[in-house]
């Protein structure tokens, strides 16, 4: 809704006044966590780089090789798609210049349309040019460039190279507004699968990167000599304007062959290195090359590391030693098994020398070492792969003033070191994991155990996360969650009343490995729940309070019920892909959302029913419980907050001030016995992350200048044991987290902290002992199921009722007290009922 000028300022001074003090912080991984397809180096000044990530924003190097992001305020939620880096460039004039090319999508997953932004301040402040085009930068082909390119001898001209088959565009006035350059013809009509109807791969790739030549002469006082390359993989797809972008025509002699993703200049020899890929990136490869141009003489030469048999991959990242012409690192783009190569040439690429090669099958002779000091869950993660170089190997680059000083991007994190001229000595260096401060992952899930974890940390890409304690916050984890591992873990939840029981789930699909791990230390180690399938994956779970039943609403089989970790089996009264929660204090209940209707269960999960109406909504986003008061729960719908404190039977709406909501939470209050709400919604500063500790008679902007993307994508969780403690889960900025007070009673549960029940009556269950407290083995070897013997009604040693009486590793009772029996639930677990 638009409002006039007037009302705009009344607006903004109300916002303000409203405005609590949160400073936002990353939490700690250290590691970046996802790919890196873009380095750029200033090169005249030193310290000065910058990394692009495709769906994390930009980073800025520091002079202790940490980094700092710097469009995190451009990422609003109208705006989310700023995050999206697709090129980046430097002014070689000015050190503190900087332009980027933003936009997430082509297709239709993003609604808006790119822009390049500009800043001379190094990204402290910036300025934003429209494009009338979409950017992809996370699209395929993304690790190609850079398509983005100042004049070295003229900063008011600056190219980019557009995808979709929108050519080539010209600004010269510094980037402020953008023209096409009509005579340049070819678009780049390479298209990975041209019959894809979502458009991610159907779409044009279009230009490949734009690199001018600095040794050209000036042509009405701009670099006459420019070249860009096309996704193409015909007879041509590098082309040349040697009158400064008057006339272009395709370079002559040109490989024709393959897709070029890299194209550098060394200007001491007058010659361009290029590399070629017969996949446009950044996943596909099976064949390539490496060519140098002689641009004096316009000849091409053939400089390929390998070839025959070695010759499996194709080649991305290139590296250029400015300090020492001739000198040049060339990385395979995508070399699956069992690693990645790279390339040294001290010799214009006439002979070559590789990081690692074979002895015998399956010994190596390694040339490097790795360090994963500043992010030591990075080591675990690459042990248990082929794969310890990398992969995804787009970015690759030389300090332009320090020879020994490089970088290089994949698809986990940035790896690089300070000892690169070993190579050609001592034929020894040491890659370091190098991406401190880069937070890349994308979050699915985040928890706050009371009395228990801190934070959990479900993410894509790298499983997930535990910390302890808020002191852990800022230190980067010593492994991911591990057994079961898979890529992804979709969500994560803890029991209320005994929180060191944690369950995940994940969302790979056809796996040979159950989706789901349980935890008994909080979610240090895990144990993979045999009680489920292969064939179910994704979704949310919930964990009943007293750690026995799993809820699991699946992407694969709807919603799936296990008690003890029993077989799961389906919940027919609860529509497929509901909202679901527990409730934190009285193990019997569960709750779900599907639509408008809200649903409750008091027999753990087993049975639904309608419970309360929510006046006005149409829509539930998110339930959450109360972590310290049974039958009290929020509920974020589409027109605002409700509340229940009876267990789901009556709602009332928290206010109107707030609108539209996704995520809500709870946290920790400024005293023992409050608690502050926590929801991203529609609200007076718009739509943003607010918060309220009167029970929604006001809600005060906590998240300020601070971008976190499309709320509709955060995940959101506050401290249950940290006053004033909020975290934020992004789609490509990691966790986020804060520590701020917010005004107000506090008034958002009953003074008590302690659990009530309701007038159902309730049945008595007791937590199977988990099973990650013994050395266990996974293998792919079905357990031998353990008997029980039938139970004697007297005598000792007697399990009692609800108790464990067998399973693998038991050495407890195995008989029951009378007149129970002891009943097989799973291989660890048979019970007393």
């Amino acid at each position: 809704m638009k409002h006039p000028r007037a009302a705009q300022l009344l607006l903004l001074a109300v916002t303000a006044s409203a405005r609590a003090a949160f400073t936002w912080q990353n939490v700690k991984l250290g590691g970046g966590g996802g790919f890196i397809p873009g380095i750029v180096f200033h090169p005249k000044t030193p310290g000065v780089a910058y990394a692009r990530t495709d769906i994390g924003g930009l980073y800025r190097l520091n002079s202790d090789d940490s980094w700092t992001p710097v469009t995190d305020s451009l990422a609003t939620d109208a705006a989310w798609d700023n995050w999206g880096i697709d090129a980046v460039a430097l002014d070689p004039q000015d050190a503190n210049k900087v332009y980027a090319a933003v936009g997430m999508y082509t297709n239709s997953w993003d609604p808006n349309n790119g822009a390049i932004i500009r800043s001379s301040d190094k990204g402290a402040t910036w300025s934003s040019s429209p494009l009338s085009f979409k950017v992809g930068g996370n699209m395929p082909g993304r690790g190609m460039g850079e398509r983005l390119a100042v004049d070295p001898n003229n900063p008011k001209i600056i190219y980019f190279g557009a995808r979709s088959g929108h050519g080539l565009w010209k600004s010269t006035d510094a980037g402020a507004t953008w023209s096409k350059v009509a005579n340049f013809t070819a678009t780049g009509t390479y298209a990975p699968d041209p019959t894809d109807t979502t458009g991610l791969n159907s779409d044009k790739q279009g230009l490949t990167f734009v690199t001018f030549d600095s040794t050209s002469s000036l042509l009405n006082g701009a670099t006459s000599r420019i070249f860009v390359g096309t996704a193409d993989n015909i007879t041509a797809s590098v082309y040349v304007s040697n009158d400064a972008g008057s006339t272009w025509s395709a370079v002559a002699g040109q490989p024709g062959r393959y897709f070029p993703h890299k194209c550098k200049l060394s200007p001491t020899e007058k010659a361009l290195y290029l590399t070629y890929s017969d996949g446009t990136g950044p996943y596909d490869g099976t064949l390539g090359s490496v060519w140098r141009y002689d641009i004096a003489a316009g000849t091409w030469k053939d400089i390929t590391p390998v070839s025959g048999s070695d010759l499996y991959f194709g080649f991305g990242g290139l590296g250029l030693d400015l300090q020492k012409p001739g000198t040049l690192v060339v990385a395979s783009l995508n070399s699956w098994w069992p690693d990645a190569q790279l390339f040294r040439s001290t010799d214009s690429g006439a002979t070559w020398s590789r990081l690692w090669e074979w002895t015998s099958y399956p010994n190596m002779n390694l040339y490097y070492s790795i360090s994963t000091s500043k992010a030591p869950w990075i080591g675990p993660f690459i042990q248990a792969d082929t794969k310890h170089l990398g992969w995804m190997i787009e970015a690759l680059e030389i300090d332009p003033f320090d020879s020994d000083h490089w970088l290089y991007g994949t698809g986990l994190t940035l790896f690089g070191g300070r000892d690169l001229t070993k190579w050609d000595t001592k034929h020894s260096i040491t890659i370091q994991v190098m991406a401190d401060g880069i937070e890349e992952t994308s979050v699915q899930e985040v928890a706050s155990a009371l009395g228990g974890s801190e934070l959990l940390a479900a993410v894509g890409d790298d499983n997930g996360f535990t910390f302890k304690s808020k002191g852990d916050l800022n230190t980067a984890p010593a492994t991911y969650w591990q057994n079961p591992t898979w890529s992804t873990s979709s969500s994560v939840d803890y029991a209320g009343n005994k929180p060191a029981n944690v369950v995940r789930v994940g969302n790979t699909g056809g796996s040979d490995t159950q989706q789901i791990g349980i935890s008994s230390d909080g979610g240090v180690s895990w144990n993979i729940d045999y009680g489920a399938s292969t064939s179910i994956y994704g979704g949310t779970v919930a964990y009943s309070a007293d750690a026995d039943t799993v809820l699991w609403s699946t992407s694969s089989q709807g919603v799936l019920r296990s008690q003890y970790q029993g077989s799961f089996t389906a919940v027919s009264s609860l529509p497929a892909t509901a909202v679901i929660a527990s409730d934190k204090r009285n193990n019997t209940y569960f709750y779900g959302g599907a639509g408008a209707a809200f649903y409750v269960s008091s027999d753990t999960g087993s049975t639904f029913t309608k419970g309360g109406s929510l006046a006005g909504a149409a829509s539930i986003r998110d339930i959450t419980a109360h972590p310290a008061t049974a039958g009290t729960l929020f509920v974020s719908t589409d027109v605002g907050i409700f509340r229940s404190s009876d267990f789901g039977k009556t709602f009332t709406r928290m206010g109107t001030a707030l609108s539209d909501t996704q995520q809500v939470a709870l946290g920790r209050g400024s005293t023992t016995d409050a608690w502050v709400v926590y929801a991203f919604g529609d609200g007076p500063a718009g739509k943003k992350l607010y918060a309220s500790a009167d029970s929604g008679a006001s809600w005060v902007d906590i998240q300020g200048s601070q971008g976190f993307g499309a709320i509709s994508s955060c995940r959101l969780a506050g401290s249950a044991n940290n006053a004033g403690v909020v975290y934020v889960g992004t789609n490509g900025r990691g966790v986020f987290w804060a520590q701020g007070t917010v005004s107000g009673t506090g008034n958002n549960s009953p003074t008590s902290t302690t659990s009530t029940t309701p007038t159902t009556r309730t049945t008595a269950t007791t937590t199977k002992p988990s099973t990650t407290s013994k050395t266990t083995t996974t293998t792919t070897t079905t357990p031998t199921k353990t008997s029980s013997p039938t139970p004697t009604s007297s005598g000792v040693n007697l399990a009692q009722h609800w108790g464990q009486c067998g399973g693998i590793g038991w050495t407890g009772p195995s008989a029951c007290e009378s007149p129970y029996k002891c009943q097989f639930q799973n291989d660890y677990y048979s019970q007393c009922l």
